[in-house]
């Protein structure tokens, strides 16, 4: 069951070089909106903290807040991988557009709210399924039962 649609702003790639962790970036969260089933503001201030793995496969760690419209804040966490050829990745750096059926983008979401009426995004299971744009991250949620 489809939960919302998050469209996720994203500034330029901050590049921290290979570190212990491995090849590190950061890419600050601007803002944004979720949608189509829960109506919030993505809030600036988030990030996500990737590691770029030897083959080219991205490690996706974000931490943002969202706020709905009566005020109640969503902390929204995802962990995932993004996949593809050495040229899909290289293009979705430079911000090229790229189909997403080239690549594979997919996520674990985590959501914690003290709004009693989204208590149940706690309680569930959710899977993103994303693309990349070159200013945003698009991703739809789903309920896994």
């Amino acid at each position: 069951m489809k939960l919302f649609r998050a469209a996720v702003v994203v500034d330029g790639i901050e590049d921290h070089g290979v570190t212990s962790a491995g090849h590190r970036r950061v890419v600050p969260i601007l803002g944004g909106r979720l949608s189509d089933g829960l109506d919030a503001e993505v809030l600036a201030g988030g990030a996500d903290w990737q590691v770029v793995r030897p083959d080219g496969t991205i490690e996706i760690d974000t931490r943002y807040t969202a706020r709905t419209a009566d005020g109640a804040l969503l902390h929204l966490r995802t962990h995932g991988l993004r996949s593809g050829s050495a040229e899909v990745l290289a293009a979705l750096g430079r911000g090229e557009v790229v189909p997403p059926e080239q690549y594979r983008f997919r996520l674990h979401v985590e959501v914690e709210t003290s709004a009693p009426e989204l208590a149940h995004l706690q309680r569930s299971l959710i899977v993103g399924v994303a693309a990349r744009g070159p200013r945003e991250v698009v991703y739809d949620a789903y309920a896994v039962d």
